[in-house]
């Protein structure tokens, strides 16, 4: 008997008749069996390779073959918008065998929630952060929701696994198992791991199942049309999209929001039909550009990674990158929404406008070219997350037998590597600094707590990332979206301009209390800001560029642009040799420059440990007055002395600022976080190995 043979006659039927599919793909096929007899599985295929169909058709067929019925699947997502896109997709699926499909998150309305919870559907699409809503708010009776639960749907879990939203996805995974009737199946899915295996093991620690990984082959990169062109500018950038590829639809990504609504703006200065896609515009401006982008023909949508996500946006004939990403699996996901239709290539050309921005694209490939991915490695010792999580349970049960922790987050805690220890001595500082309140060994939450987090019914305890203080503009009664605060700060005399969709925008009234700007349509263009989108660049990626700089042929396609730019780059610096970290002495400065290609995790730790603020750094160096005279043999010494800083943890200071609940945790266990997440210990361990030279000059990157 075939897997396919295993499937409920029904949905058999459907797939040959309704869908119209002569077989099953590869990966869904190998899916059928696992998911039938409960095990936990991630599904990891290139994108559009049929990744949602691989995971609900065999729970699809549990549900007819086992009577399942009430809520018996979650599917989670990592953003509001793929959810609202899969919602169509999966109704349209589920609807074949009579079930039904709900999603709920913020933009849900109070209606549509009490009919959820008075009529459950039989699948429901949401974030993690609206689960925790529903757990613990006090009209959503959540053991009677949650007692039908059959499985969790993780889709991009890899969107989640790299940072505390993927521990936070971990702790509620767990309390909803509780409140199920039965074990609950997890089933992940995703387009782009290096390590795949190992995910799929955090994500069922302490779950006792059988767990499989389901692998779709990918395309070789052989099979893509990648390119690389240097072109300056963003002005220069929209140039070159207006001129190419006419009559064609283009998907062009860039790396910030700011970045998205300047090349917009640019574009359509170009008379190019012109749509904007970015976390930052409302829900309506996004559909509707979207919604348009879709349906047109020769046009162009520009937008930040959250269309890397999977979300439907028709049939593209290219991809464009502005720039260049920050991660190979960045670009993979990006690369995957291009060749979808039959006779089609895989494509993506690069438009970089700054050297940079030109190095990094080349190092990318040259990394994708040799096959690597970068792993995705959760962040280590989430004692804030406990925190976060004790705190939910508290509001979650009305009160909490201190006791009964373990059980509820057992599971999760020994994943993160928390002791019972460490629990102790966390529920011991929350209590004496007021955030619980222990009575008898029953928790409630505190004062504290109450001052510092009851705001709008703990709004903030319902999620684990850093909310910035964003200001709704709003053109009459429509909403636009969200900007930072500092964008109505005035460079000069005259009105306050913002580009928000690519359109500029006067603001006529600032309500500061209530956190809204009013303003109305300008044709000139404007800034807006945000916040928190910088990234330092990793070690491999610093490597690369190293490699480039050094003459290494990246095996990359370039324009006659880049190439010459390319060059002209290299021969400002001719001292760069692999294997060797160089120190640039500057006799009129009176500092040098060290030269470690080893990123910024690394290099903020050394320009820490010799002495801010004279000390400055950026991915690839350190500029400090105290690496001389003998700049090799000083440079060597920080080498050493931050090997023994970072292995003995005095590396970063946590603060509310950069980790959210971090101070409802004890100092000891501050550092211990501290330690784990930021000492750069491979970086160290990859500098110590190299020789160090040092020579005269000045050099920029």
């Amino acid at each position: 008997m075939t897997p396919f043979d295993r499937l409920h006659p029904s949905v058999r039927h459907h797939i040959v008749n309704t869908l119209g599919w002569s077989s099953l793909r590869p990966h869904q096929e190998q899916a059928v069996e696992p998911l039938l007899r409960g095990d936990h599985v991630l599904v990891q295929a290139p994108t559009a390779g049929g990744k949602t169909e691989a995971a609900l058709l065999p729970l699809l067929s549990r549900m007819l073959q086992e009577g399942w019925s009430g809520l018996s699947v979650v599917y989670l997502c990592p953003i509001k918008a793929l959810l609202n896109d899969l919602q169509v997709r999966i109704e349209r699926l589920a609807s074949l065998f009579g079930r039904t499909v709900e999603v709920w998150h913020g933009d849900v309305g109070a209606s549509a929630r009490g009919r959820i919870q008075r009529d459950p559907p039989d699948i429901l699409l949401a974030t993690p952060e609206s689960i925790e809503v529903m757990l613990v708010s006090r009209l959503v009776e959540h053991r009677r929701f949650f007692a039908s639960l059959r499985a969790v749907v993780v889709d991009e879990v890899h969107a989640f696994a790299g940072d505390d939203r993927g521990w936070h996805l971990l702790a509620l995974l767990e309390r909803v198992d509780r409140l199920a009737a039965r074990p609950v199946q997890r089933v992940a899915l995703s387009a782009t791991l290096a390590n795949p295996d190992a995910l799929l093991a955090w994500l069922t620690a302490g779950v006792d199942a059988p767990a499989m990984v389901v692998r779709g082959d990918p395309p070789p990169p052989a099979n893509a049309d990648v390119q690389v062109d240097y072109v300056g500018s963003v002005a220069n950038a929209a140039t070159v999209i207006a001129r190419l590829h006419l009559g064609e639809k283009r998907l062009v990504f860039c790396d910030s929001r700011a970045r998205v609504e300047e090349l917009a703006a640019e574009l359509r200065a170009h008379r190019v039909d012109t749509y904007v896609s970015h976390s930052s515009l409302s829900r309506d401006e996004r559909l509707r550009a979207e919604a348009a982008f879709a349906a047109g023909t020769d046009c162009v949508i520009v937008a930040t990674s959250t269309l890397e996500l999977g979300i439907d946006v028709g049939d593209l004939d290219r991809v464009i990158q502005v720039d260049a990403p920050f991660a190979v699996s960045s670009f993979l996901q990006r690369l995957g929404r291009s060749g979808r239709r039959a006779g089609s290539v895989r494509n993506c050309l690069f438009l970089t406008t700054a050297d940079g921005s030109l190095l990094r694209a080349v190092a990318l490939l040259s990394l994708w070219r040799a096959g690597f991915v970068e792993p995705v490695l959760p962040p280590p010792l989430p004692f804030h997350v406990v925190a976060q999580q004790v705190l939910a349970l508290v509001l979650q049960e009305g009160s909490l037998v201190a006791a009964d922790v373990p059980a509820w987050l057992g599971g999760f805690c020994r994943t993160a590597g928390v002791s019972e220890r460490h629990l102790a001595q966390l529920l011991a500082w929350m209590c004496d600094t007021g955030l619980l309140h222990g009575d008898g060994g029953i928790l409630s939450i505190g004062s504290e707590g109450e001052k510092r987090y009851g705001a709008k019914h703990f709004l903030e305890i319902f999620s684990v990332f850093l909310s910035p203080p964003l200001f709704r503009v709003l053109y009459g009664r429509a909403e636009l979206g969200e900007v930072h605060e500092d964008s109505f700060r005035r460079d000069a005399e005259g009105p306050v301009l913002l580009s928000l969709g690519g359109r500029g925008w006067k603001v006529r009234h600032v309500d500061w209390g209530g956190r809204q700007a009013f303003v109305e349509p300008h044709e000139g263009t404007g800034r807006s800001r945000w916040s928190g989108e910088g990234r330092p660049m990793g070690l491999e990626l610093c490597q690369a560029i190293k490699r480039v700089l050094a003459g290494g042929d990246p095996g990359v396609v370039l324009s006659r642009r880049a190439t010459t730019r390319l060059q002209a780059v290299r021969d400002e610096f001719p001292w760069v040799r692999e294997g060797v970290t160089t120190v640039i002495r500057s006799h009129d400065r009176g500092d040098s420059e060290w030269w470690t290609f080893a990123g910024g995790r690394y290099n903020a730790a050394a320009a820490k440990l010799l002495g801010p603020p004279t000390s400055t750094f950026d991915d690839f160096s350190i500029r400090s007055p105290r690496i001389v005279p003998d700049a090799a043999e000083q440079a060597r010494a920080t080498a050493d002395a931050l090997n023994a800083e970072a292995a003995a943890g005095g590396i970063h200071e946590l603060t509310e600022d950069s980790v959210k609940f971090i101070t409802c945790v004890p100092p000891p266990l501050r550092r211990r976080t501290a330690a784990a997440r930021y000492a750069p210990l491979e970086e160290a361990r990859s500098v110590a190995q190299e020789e160090i030279q040092a020579c005269d000059g000045t050099v920029s990157l």
